[in-house]
């Protein structure tokens, strides 16, 4: 299991835009991607690598919504099948109101059942910790 999370400057309903709303998560996160914050919604998230140019394309299906709380969907199970535990694991984006910023906690699990090598949950250890280090930086300037 990953649990990271961050405090960034900025009100929840910021924050809440930055990782709910498609043209802005292209801004520190995935490259092209159709995803809206709607439970049940299947969709897409694309990531580029900038020096190959090869591309990378996961799908998404959206499993909770709770408006400027908490957002959650499954991702990695193979195209063509439901997303269920065992299959996929579980990103859970939680926003709570801190002083006049958000701490925003991300967790990601499932990674035991799927039977996931430990090089997948170290790539994605690393890689939410460079994601969420381009949102605090994206919402900042925002």
């Amino acid at each position: 299991m990953i649990e990271q999370e961050i405090l960034i400057d900025a009100p929840v309903d910021a924050v809440w835009r930055a990782v709910t709303e498609p043209e802005q998560v292209r801004q520190w996160f995935s490259d092209e991607l159709d995803l809206e914050p709607k439970p049940g919604y299947d969709g897409s998230l694309t990531f580029t690598d900038k020096a190959t140019h090869h591309s990378v394309t996961v799908h998404v299906t959206v499993q909770s919504v709770e408006p400027q709380r908490s957002y959650s969907y499954r991702w990695q199970h193979p195209q063509g099948t439901e997303p269920v535990a065992g299959n996929s694991t579980l990103v859970r984006f939680t926003l709570t109101p801190e002083g006049a910023g958000t701490r925003l906690r991300v967790v990601e699990s499932g990674f035991e059942e799927m039977g996931a090598p430990e090089s997948q949950l170290q790539e994605h250890t690393e890689g939410w910790a460079v994601h969420l280090g381009n949102l605090r930086t994206y919402v900042g300037r925002a």
